[in-house]
């Protein structure tokens, strides 16, 4: 059986740029982590550095965790959401910012390791430039590999997982795509990193999210973990998972079971209308519908439609398979 998670702040008063008091009232700490344990087969979440957990409450969000039957499974350092970051974290021109990013990422392990958390989900979000002759492409590269490499080399016993995303909010980021991003993490010569999925940030990016996650399976394992929400290509819209697109993520799920991703299958929405329990449960069933329909006999069908390759075959498999129809 699939491990599914949350990020703990898809439960809050999520807030977009044109309301910055958001839609909705904000729940208190205790309040989203019991809406999280009613959610059916919700077993852990994804906590925000400075959001959710800082070293002055780190012992009481444990308490909590405990008291709902959660795990921690991820700690995203907050690298994006920051007036410092403005200009980069890890990539930064400023030597005194790139320093305090690999402080902030060490100050988030430490609290992991408290938790018995075992990974450090990284999105250096602020890393990348807008404008042309605005960044150098080899120098800043190279810090954020660097500065990686020092935060994880010192965390060995923890797994680092480096999302990425193609745009927002700079208008191009450093770690973009699957392949630059597998690219940083081998480069970085470290067994401990790897490399998230965003599924919205995959589509966005114009990939395929099944091909992208193969690519870092076959690549020592490198795929850590998994983002799930969905949107409309154009944009990171973070909505409910299956809303937009289907067949995709069955193809999704084949792979990685094909694959044997053993990581988790994490929630990543930002309901800024709906319900956010509600919506987060929604994209957990969806998912959980897809788990069942693969079942043995299922996957041998879809492994021999792919070995023919034959559309017209696959496409008539997904309509009589998903909608019963003849």
């Amino acid at each position: 059986m699939n491990k599914y998670a949350v990020i703990l702040g898809n439960l809050g008063n999520t807030r977009d740029r044109f309301l910055s008091s958001g839609y909705k009232d904000q729940p208190d700490q205790a309040a989203m982590l019991r809406q999280a344990a009613e959610i059916d087969g919700i077993q852990g979440v994804e906590l925000v550095g400075s959001w959710d957990i800082t070293d002055s409450t780190v012992e009481e969000v444990g308490d909590l965790l405990d008291k709902n039957n959660l795990q921690c499974v991820s700690i995203i350092p907050d690298l994006f959401a920051q007036k410092r970051w403005g200009g980069g974290s890890f990539a930064a021109k400023s030597a005194s910012v790139r320093e305090q990013a690999l402080e902030e990422t060490m100050k988030m392990a430490e609290l992991a390791r408290k938790l018995k958390c075992p990974l450090i989900n990284v999105w250096p979000g602020q890393d990348g430039y807008d404008y042309p002759l605005q960044g150098n492409f080899p120098q800043e590269r190279a810090w954020l590999q660097e500065g990686l490499a020092k935060a994880c080399a010192a965390y060995p016993d923890l797994r680092f997982s480096l999302e990425y995303k193609v745009k927002e909010p700079r208008t191009h980021s450093y770690l973009a795509r699957a392949a630059d991003t597998l690219l940083t993490a081998v480069g970085t010569a470290l067994p401990n990193v790897g490399v998230t999925i965003d599924t919205g940030h995959s589509i966005m990016a114009g990939e395929n999210m099944a091909d992208a996650a193969v690519l870092l399976q076959q690549t020592g394992n490198r795929l850590f973990h998994m983002h799930f929400n969905d949107n409309y290509r154009a944009w990171d819209d973070d909505m409910i998972v299956g809303s937009i697109h289907f067949v995709e993520y069955i193809e999704l799920l084949y792979w990685l079971k094909t694959t044997g991703y053993e990581g988790w299958y994490s929630m990543d929405q930002y309901p800024y209308r709906e319900d956010g329990q509600g919506a987060v449960r929604e994209s957990v069933r969806f998912l959980q519908g897809i788990e069942r329909m693969l079942d043995d006999a299922a996957m041998d069908e879809i492994g021999e439609l792919i070995r023919e390759g034959n559309a017209v075959k696959s496409t008539a498999w997904f309509r009589s398979k998903v909608f019963n129809l003849q």
